[in-house]
């Protein structure tokens, strides 16, 4: 079962957002984490939700940024300005980014940039929704275990689709929040999307498939339940690999990074949904897949 609006998954998991863009609430009994930083044009939808859901604000103490993209950290800010209780939850590579002016300027630019796509503008500045920077007040390392009241969530390295990205699973509910870390999945297909380092994508992969899972929580498209969770990193193992071979093939015949990147962004963008990201976005992570494949096919070292 494939879980992509707003509402329950569980008894002690909400999905919140938008389709295209999730964070999930986890219930403990008296308190409550919220698991992803979504973007800032979600921001009133949330809002609208938790009222709609009567969603105790107050009970929310915490929000785990899962990796530190653009549309993973946008709606932060906000929420940290609103709640300042709140404590945000990240890794020390997510910490370090976003303590850096460029990443700052970046994130803070492709979020303006959908607000606007999305005609929201206007209420932005009335609701002073902007990415004002971030500060990581906890840093978590692969084995940390959080509580959240009677839920416990350990957290998992999984580098590959960033650098910094990290899974957490609650075992009580046998749930894998893993962001994009096991790729974006589409429909019925997955995405693979690589973009840090191939090799330790495909790692991290497999080191969350070994966990017992019963619910897939991904930030783009929703959750799976049941078999589909059950089945999904596998088949997101299988999607790596193939789409792995084809830009090995591409980039043989190329030669040219460039060249290839085009090739499969035309691929990509066929079967992408149109409301996702800009085919920009998809010609970058198209791009750094490209150059790490022809890094490796020129004998440089993975970094």
């Amino acid at each position: 079962m494939i879980v992509n609006q707003p509402g329950k998954v569980t008894d002690r998991i909400l999905l919140l957002g938008r389709k295209e863009s999730c964070v999930y609430l986890l219930k403990g009994k008296r308190e409550y984490v919220l698991l992803g930083g979504g973007m800032a044009y979600i921001i009133p939808d949330v809002l609208e939700q938790m009222r709609y859901f009567k969603i105790e604000e107050k009970k929310i103490r915490r929000i785990i940024i899962l990796h530190s993209h653009f549309d993973h950290c946008g709606m932060v800010p906000y929420f940290k300005q609103r709640w300042p209780w709140l404590r945000v939850t990240a890794s020390d590579r997510a910490k370090e980014l976003l303590n850096t002016p460029k990443v700052m300027e970046s994130i803070e630019f492709l979020n303006r940039v959908l607000l606007s796509e999305h005609g929201l503008e206007k209420k932005a500045k009335e609701m002073e929704i902007g990415f004002t920077g971030v500060e990581v007040e906890t840093v978590v390392k692969d084995g940390d275990i959080i509580l959240c009241d009677d839920l416990s969530m350990e957290v998992i390295d999984v580098p590959g689709h960033s650098s910094c990205s990290i899974a957490i699973y609650v075992s009580q509910e046998k749930a894998m929040f893993a962001s994009d870390a096991g790729g974006i999945p589409i429909g019925r297909r997955v995405f693979t999307a690589a973009n840090s380092n191939f090799d330790k994508y495909q790692k991290s992969i497999e080191k969350m498939a070994g966990y017992d899972i019963d619910i897939y929580l991904a930030e783009h498209f929703g959750a799976r339940v049941g078999a589909d969770a059950r089945g999904y990193l596998f088949k997101s193992m299988g999607a790596a690999k193939e789409t792995r071979r084809i830009m090995e093939a591409s980039y043989d015949r190329t030669k040219d990074v460039k060249k290839s990147t085009e090739e499969m962004t035309d691929m990509f963008m066929e079967w992408v949904p149109e409301n996702f990201m800009p085919r920009d976005i998809i010609a970058l992570v198209a791009g750094q897949m490209l150059r790490y494949i022809a890094k490796q096919k020129s004998g440089g070292k993975s970094r």
